[in-house]
């Protein structure tokens, strides 16, 4: 929860920096910097909204298994919904994104401080406790800050407890299948493939 805070914070305080005429410029992939900072709010909107449901079984157990099981390549989700998804989420920070990513992080934090660890039914149906969702959602919104960051060229370092969760999780979900080459790289005895990701 604290790694969570942190870093829906800073992704609020990076928002305030983006400048007026920014928004429509590209920000990644088919996204433009709306559309990115929307997909990033999804990582507030979607803890909201799975407060409010219950799940009976826990399918998921640990945020690696969740970037395994739960992600919508795992379920058949078409690419372009998810984009288009992103864009109807920027396209809901109204006239003021800034302030309406201020009262999102807000209502998520107090909401999820006081949820306890709830059983929650996510994407797909799959339930999975609240302390094992909330680090993929510190995943998202570090990297999707770096994301903005890097597409307006603005500085920005993740709060230290974000950037730690981020990158163990990344470590775990890499074991799976990638570990090698993963740690040849972090050990500077190999370099990745060009556009090598985890997820």
């Amino acid at each position: 929860m604290t790694a969570y805070g942190s870093a829906a914070r800073a992704f609020a305080e990076l928002v305030h920096r983006i400048p007026a005429d920014a928004w429509e410029r590209p920000g990644l992939g088919e996204w433009d910097v709306r559309a990115l900072v929307g997909h990033a709010s999804r990582s507030l909107t979607t803890v909201l909204t799975y407060l409010q449901t219950r799940a009976e079984r826990e399918d998921v157990t640990s945020a690696a298994q969740y970037y395994r099981l739960v992600t919508p390549e795992a379920l058949g989700i078409d690419p372009a919904d998810v984009a288009e998804r992103g864009r109807q989420a920027g396209r809901d920070l109204g006239a003021d994104p800034a302030a309406a990513v201020d009262d999102l992080v807000a209502q998520t934090l107090e909401a999820a401080a006081a949820a306890g660890d709830p059983l929650i039914s996510v994407i797909g149906g799959q339930g999975i406790r609240l302390r094992n969702y909330l680090p993929t959602r510190v995943f998202e919104l570090v990297v999707h800050s770096l994301d903005i960051a890097r597409a307006l060229d603005l500085s920005f370092t993740p709060p230290p407890d974000a950037l730690e969760e981020a990158l163990v999780l990344a470590a775990q979900v890499a074991a799976d299948g990638q570990g090698v080459p993963v740690l040849m790289a972090l050990t500077g005895r190999e370099p990745l493939p060009p556009s090598f990701s985890i997820v």
